[in-house]
Formats: C-alpha cells, structure tokens, sequence
C-alpha cells in the first residue's frame, strides 16, 4: 500500500477510501497527506467526488486523526476549456475555508492552470515525452 510511502496521495475521492486510509495510516503510525479528487465535469470514466458532495466529504476527512486533507485535484475534460474547470476548483476551495494545495494543470494547460491558482502541476509530457502506445 501507498499509505506512509509517499508525501502526498493525490486522489481520495470516496468514504471507503478515506476510511481505509485511515486505518493504514493509524497502523504505521502517520498521517497521511491527501488531496480530494473533484470530478467537476461528472465524467462517468474518471474518479471525483462531486462538487455537491464536497463539503461533507471535506468535513468527514476533518474528523479522521491519521489524515490531513491539503486542498484539492482535478483533471478537466480534454475537449472542453480547461479555465473554466480550474477557476471552479479555485471557488471550491475557497467556500471550504481554504486549503493549502490545488493541484490542477497537465502538460497541455498548466499556464493556464497556474494563472488561475494552481500550486502544483503534473508535466510528466513536457519532461519525459509521450507515452508509448500500449499494446
């Protein structure tokens, strides 16, 4: 398990995860870092907590000792304006009462994502090039 391995698990998106995560947490004596993963778009085929369901989530994270929710991820469509998604992540936070971390923006976007608050960005295109096709 992931649990205690890395300084910050970029997807909790659920109650049973973040449970889960808990208990591991707690059995090796840390906290755990994690943002929450927010499926802006309800895009069937991607994880996310709704928007609607984020305050109560946020909250439940609150309440469990061996995490620490420090903001929030989310991966917009590719076919739509990723702006509009980005500024939306940036209100959510700012309705929860401030979290540290947005992590939003890719290779493609993250000036984008930069300018519209994102203090972390994934660019592992721009750095390591393409994936290979899988086969």
């Amino acid at each position: 398990m992931i649990v205690g391995r890395v300084a910050l698990l970029h997807t909790c998106d659920r109650p049973s995860l973040a449970q889960e995560l808990n208990k591991r947490a707690a059995s090796l004596g840390v906290v755990q870092r994690v943002l929450v993963e927010v499926n802006l778009a309800r895009e069937p085929q991607k994880g996310g907590i709704a928007p609607a369901d984020l305050p109560s989530f946020v909250a439940t994270l609150r309440n469990l000792s061996s995490l620490r929710c420090e903001g929030l991820m989310c991966i917009p469509p590719a076919e739509e304006d990723a702006r509009q998604h980005f500024r939306r992540l940036r209100e959510l936070r700012a309705e929860l009462g401030g979290l540290p971390e947005l992590s939003m923006g890719m290779s493609a976007d993250y000036e984008t994502a930069i300018e519209e608050g994102a203090t972390i960005v994934r660019v592992g295109t721009a750095i390591f090039g393409e994936r290979p096709p899988k086969t």
